[in-house]
């Protein structure tokens, strides 16, 4: 989707054993955008075509957007179009162009949101896990070797919480060594 010289974008064509597909391939860096801004469920796409100026292409398609009717669609096509042009242009200018509000009502924006936080929560809850059971086992066995600690850092949750259990009954540094070894596959 981004303007690159990799051989493959130029392939046009699949052989196989037995068999040979041809086949047109639309580099969307090389098109005119008057297509695409003709029509709304390619505006998103507009954002990659081919441009001298950035900035009057996104003002383009902020208008083509700005125009639909259904809140929904134009919420949507708004979401897709930021996700797009983030793949070519600066932060500040689809900010300055693309109102930050609209985008927040789009089904599209508010389930990549919900990814993030599932995905932050589970982080967050990772490194406590991690951070509370490597406090417990220096403070019941002492240092802890880097290579284990690395091992340590591998463990999921339910996996560092069951050496939470454990490590009560640790007494030294090979207890931990022996936990982890039963562990591996």
């Amino acid at each position: 989707m981004q303007q690159t010289a990799s051989e493959q974008v130029f392939v046009s064509e699949y052989t196989d054993a037995n068999t040979r597909h041809g086949y047109r391939v639309l580099r969307l860096w090389e098109q005119d955008p008057a297509l695409l801004l003709s029509v709304p469920g390619l505006l998103p796409l507009a954002t990659l075509s081919q441009t001298n100026s950035p900035r009057t292409l996104l003002q383009q398609i902020a208008t083509q957007i700005a125009i639909i009717e259904e809140p929904t669609q134009q919420a949507d096509l708004l979401a897709c179009t930021q996700v797009l042009a983030g793949l070519r242009f600066e932060k500040d200018l689809i900010r300055q162009l693309f109102r930050k509000e609209t985008m927040r009502g789009s089904v599209i924006y508010q389930e990549i949101r919900e990814d993030g936080l599932i995905e932050g929560l589970k982080e967050g809850r990772q490194n406590e896990a991690l951070s509370f059971v490597t406090r417990q086992l220096t403070r019941r066995i002492g240092a802890i070797a880097p290579e284990i600690s690395e091992q340590i850092q591998t463990l999921s949750v339910e996996e560092l919480e069951n050496l939470g259990e454990a490590l009560l009954d640790f007494s030294e540094a090979s207890d931990l060594t022996n936990w982890l070894n039963e562990r591996q596959p």
